[in-house]
């Protein structure tokens, strides 16, 4: 109904490292799907096998949640995500990050030389109230235009007040797009899980990122050419619609 032709689909928190909804959804659909998938913490656990049959089935990066870590009095599992990234480096793929970017400052020199891309869900999952001149948000910024990280124009409900049209976010879009665009990629965060505020409408999220970039090349850029890049799409050709 929204007219999407293609999507990623990133395997929620509440699943764990079982990854068998998402696989099967990607086998039913291998043109159309891409997937990013969840892996045991110790990566002496990951076999090379499965991450072989991880990207057979179209899976193109992992994700690792930092906000729900039951204890983070020892701070940022920095050499826990390089060991995991080298393991992944080989496939080509790249780790999404969701962190809270504000809680970590020196974001930038920390993620500094990373062995692979970088992606950060929900512009940096930076609440509106500490404003797009935070330290950390300014670290992704800086790793945006040195082309280290990719920002997901995703989930502006969960980080700000208000309901729709989300105006306390406008400020980090349009800073995320005067850094790097072509490192920037839209989502819907459907299905919305753990919203605890109004439940948001596809079609009015579809809507609000029209009124929040509204070049027609970069709209396109964002929803379909950088996507192709990071996600190893082919080529997408208007015929396919």
């Amino acid at each position: 109904m929204l007219g999407i032709d293609r999507a990623v689909l990133v395997q929620p928190s509440v699943y764990g490292i079982d990854n068998r909804a998402m696989l099967a959804a990607l086998k039913a659909h291998p043109g159309k799907f891409r997937g990013v998938a969840v892996v045991s913490n110790n990566t002496n656990d990951i076999q090379d096998q499965e991450l072989e049959q991880l990207h057979a089935a179209g899976v193109r990066g992992i994700r690792c949640n930092i906000v729900d870590v039951a204890d983070k009095s020892a701070g940022l599992p920095i050499q826990n995500l390089k060991s995991l990234a080298e393991r992944i480096k080989p496939f080509g793929w790249h780790l999404e990050l969701l962190m809270h970017v504000n809680e970590y400052p020196n974001l930038a020199k920390v993620f500094e030389k990373f062995p692979v891309d970088l992606v950060f869900g929900h512009f940096g999952y930076s609440h509106a109230k500490h404003g797009a001149h935070d330290a950390g948000f300014q670290g992704l910024l800086d790793l945006l235009k040195n082309q280290q990280a990719w920002v997901k124009m995703t989930g502006p409900y969960r980080i700000c007040d208000g309901d729709l049209p989300y105006s306390d976010m406008r400020p980090f879009n349009d800073a995320v797009i005067r850094a790097n665009p072509k490192q920037l990629i839209w989502g819907s965060d459907w299905p919305h899980v753990m919203v605890k505020k109004k439940m948001p409408h596809d079609a009015d999220l579809c809507d609000l990122y029209g009124d929040w970039v509204t070049d027609l090349s970069l709209r396109k850029s964002i929803l379909v050419d950088n996507p192709c890049i990071l996600y190893d799409f082919p080529a997408f050709h208007a015929e396919q619609n």
